[in-house]
């Protein structure tokens, strides 16, 4: 017998025996000890059951699992309505500002009181409190980093005059404001003064964060328009936040004699956070200059920078959010830097912290409270006041400075969106005690409704303004032309893709047109980098025409809904070929895999719509991933999704004609050979080729132009040499999806492969 085989084994057992064993005798030896210590065992009153069910009611209401519990719901219930707002071209921030009243006591409280008790008692909201002001400092921290100071300090001409009517005469007329509504809406005890100064500055604040997204989607980045309105938002935002720190000091003091020495503080700070803190982070961060991560201990030195920033400012009486703020506005410029660090921040700020903040809002949100006309009728008035304050007060002094009236209505638009920004105004003026829950639901109802008619609004501007040449895609003149698109995501698969485009049109001369797009995430982005992120996008595509001699047109666009631009785009554009790659799951071809591929077809709720409306069966098994999907369903030209495996050339091909309906394959293979020289082996898999005429005439034809370049192949097995010695593929997507549904033993050998869907 071979003990050495089971020499792990026996060891295993006798030490589990063992110390069991050993375990064993010390408990029993124990619990002679309670008789000498005089402890009586526990006894329980009810069954086992019931003390089961007793304790994980205990379990339940334990305050890490509520908190828990309150996250879950809150992140599902945020990104759901983010989904539906973006889906309806609505910035995601609006939906999850929804959420946030939703789950408060203006629906959920309303109509199921019991769920929202238990869900968020109030003894819970504390904790839910302090996790959102954490999830805020994180947020105006990277707001503080997205701040490009170095174009505030170029272009702020025309800008700072904007931005600066924009606040002071919405200010004025929230003051103004204030005079009618005071005796009505400010609760007991406070000043006219403090309860103007947060009105006013409820009517003069701007959302950069989401200004900032709106011109990436709408590709104004690039304009002259849209430098303008990201300047005129960054100098809003450094402007508002300083006129907020000197409210909350004058509001916390009584008077604004009373707040000098806050003031003077306050002035001390930022002088020291300038001339002291901003060089020494400087001198840190050239040290990471040209690196692509960044080290633990120099993260630990910024977030001690950002926690001590906001200590000191919290301490001062100017809030903590002022000091986070300024924390980010003072970091290294470096862009490459920035974009390192708020990916590190950012995910954790934005998903799981910042919707927490939205539902703390929204549990003080009492709509409920606006019980009759009159009041609604306020409300209407606040919204009337503050749309005129900043939209109009924006769009005329852009005017003034030599804007014409449709750049400068658009300016109007999008500075009076108010956004998240407003809603920390609105929670730090409930805060101090100067908001009551009336005033406050109605200001939470003006930042929702100027939010949402941005869009809405610039849509009616360009409308109003119509010009032909206004178009997402190139506008083509000679429709002779054979054009291809290709769309990637990443900067390698955009050189792949364009060498395949140039395998099936380098002989065409004048005759073709190639265009290379990437449509980006909006959240991938920041403001001041937008530039640098496009050319590092479009660096490989741009050296791959210049190895080819290929004159690329490159098309860019920041989006919200990628499938929906993308085919947008491709419906619109007149293109005879849409070139993709195929997306691949990281958990493709494990057990997770297929289990996450199978619950997303259940719960995505496209494609829950989809099959409503008769277009589609959630539980259908695709070859094809949900991006794909979407491509395939909702463009009407051929799409050829390349599944790439080391592609450098179509040299040599490999067509597998499976039934009579891949028979168009033909025609992409007489170009590969009209224009690439290729080397074309068609397989006669059904055996149906030799039977039809027409396909036979259209091989022959083939070789009279190009003869040697085509091979009719009949063998029925084929050999792994012969697909590995292929350097492409051309496949219909039905045999693709043939292949996969068999398993076929082709699919570990083929090369690269192009899989052609008509539409």
């Amino acid at each position: 017998m071979n003990w050495g085989k089971y020499r792990n084994l026996i060891f295993y057992i006798t030490t589990i025996a063992a110390f069991s064993c050993l375990m064993y005798y010390f408990i029993i030896e124990g619990q002679t000890l309670e008789v000498k210590e005089n402890i009586v065992a526990k006894t329980s009153s009810g069954s086992t059951w019931e003390n089961f069910l007793e304790s994980f009611k205990t379990n339940l209401h334990h305050p890490l699992a509520l908190l828990l519990a309150q996250i879950v719901t809150i992140i599902m219930t945020a990104r759901l309505f983010g989904w539906i707002c973006m889906k309806i071209k609505q910035p995601t921030v609006i939906g999850e500002m929804i959420a946030g009243i939703v789950l408060g006591p203006s629906l959920v409280g309303m109509y199921f009181p019991e769920f929202s008790a238990f869900l968020f008692p109030k003894e819970s909201l504390g904790n839910l409190q302090f996790l959102s002001q954490i999830g805020l400092i994180l947020f105006m921290y990277i707001v503080g980093m997205e701040l490009d100071l170095s174009v505030l300090r170029k272009k702020a001409h025309d800008a700072v005059v904007i931005s600066h009517a924009s606040i002071i005469i919405p200010f004025a007329l929230g003051i103004g404001l204030s005079y009618f509504i005071y005796q009505e809406f400010a609760p007991d005890g406070i000043q006219f003064t403090s309860f103007a100064l947060f009105i006013a500055i409820s009517m003069s604040i701007t959302a950069f964060p989401v200004l900032a997204r709106i011109v990436q989607e709408r590709n104004l980045q690039k304009t002259k328009l849209g430098t303008i309105v990201i300047t005129c938002a960054a100098a809003d935002d450094i402007t508002a936040w300083c006129i907020l720190a000197a409210v909350i000091a004058i509001v916390k003091a009584g008077s604004f004699a009373s707040s000098i020495y806050v003031i003077l503080m306050a002035i001390a700070y930022v002088f020291l956070m300038i001339k002291i803190v901003r060089p020494f982070l400087k001198r840190i961060g050239d040290l990471q200059a040209g690196k692509n991560t960044i080290n633990k201990p120099m993260v630990a030195i910024f977030f001690l920078t950002l926690i001590l920033s906001s200590y000191a400012t919290e301490v001062i009486g100017i809030h903590a959010l002022f000091g986070a703020f300024m924390a980010g506005a003072i970091m290294p410029e470096n862009a490459k830097f920035r974009t390192l660090f708020i990916d590190k921040v950012e995910d954790v700020a934005l998903v799981l912290l910042l919707p927490l903040f939205f539902v703390f809002t929204g549990l003080r949100t009492q709509i409920g409270l606006l019980n009759d006309s009159h009041l609604w009728m306020t409300a209407g008035f606040i919204i009337l006041t503050a749309v005129i304050g900043k939209f109009a007060g924006s769009a005329l002094t852009a005017k003034f400075v030599g804007i014409n009236w449709k750049e400068s209505l658009t300016i109007g638009a999008l500075m009076n969106t108010r956004g998240l920004m407003e809603l920390i105004v609105l929670n730090i003026g409930y805060d101090l005690g100067v908001l009551g829950p009336e005033i406050f639901a109605m200001l939470v109802i003006m930042a929702l409704f100027t939010t949402f008619m941005t869009g809405p609004a610039l849509d009616f501007i360009n409308f109003i303004f119509k010009s032909k040449k206004q178009h997402d895609e190139p506008v083509h003149e000679n429709d002779s032309k054979y054009r291809v698109l290709l769309s990637f995501d990443k900067p390698e698969s955009g050189s792949t893709l364009l060498k395949l485009a140039h395998d099936f049109t380098n002989k065409m001369n004048g005759n073709k047109s190639i265009t290379a797009m990437n449509i980006a995430p909006v959240d991938e982005m920041h403001a001041y980098d937008i530039n640098e992120y496009e050319n590092t996008q479009f660096q490989n595509v741009i050296d791959t025409s210049h190895e080819l001699n290929l004159e690329v047109t490159t098309l860019f666009k920041a989006s919200t809904d990628i499938e929906n631009d993308l085919t947008s785009i491709t419906n619109k554009g007149h293109y005879d070929l849409l070139l993709i790659m195929l997306g691949k799951s990281m958990y493709e071809g494990s057990l997770l895999g297929r289990l996450l591929g199978f619950t997303t077809k259940i719960i995505n709720p496209e494609k829950l719509l989809n099959t409503v409306k008769g277009k589609g069966n959630i539980f259908n098994n695709s070859p094809f991933d949900d991006f794909t999907l979407q491509i395939l369903d909702k463009t009407n030209i051929p799409v050829g999704v390349l599944v790439e495996k080391d592609f450098k050339a179509a040299d040599k091909v490999f067509v597998p004609i499976f039934n009579l309906s891949d028979f168009y394959l033909l025609e992409y293979a007489k170009r590969l050979i009209n224009n690439n020289n290729s080397q074309i082996i068609i397989l006669d898999a059904a055996g149906q080729i030799r039977n039809n005429i027409e396909v036979k005439e259209l091989i022959r034809s083939i070789e009279q132009v190009a003869p040697n370049h085509i091979t009719l192949y009949n063998e029925k097995k084929i050999e792994k040499e012969f697909l590995n010695s292929q350097d492409l593929m051309l496949i219909s997507s039905k045999s693709w999806k043939n292949l996969i549904d068999t398993k076929s033993l082709w699919l570990s050998d083929i090369p690269s492969t192009l899989i052609i869907s008509n539409p």
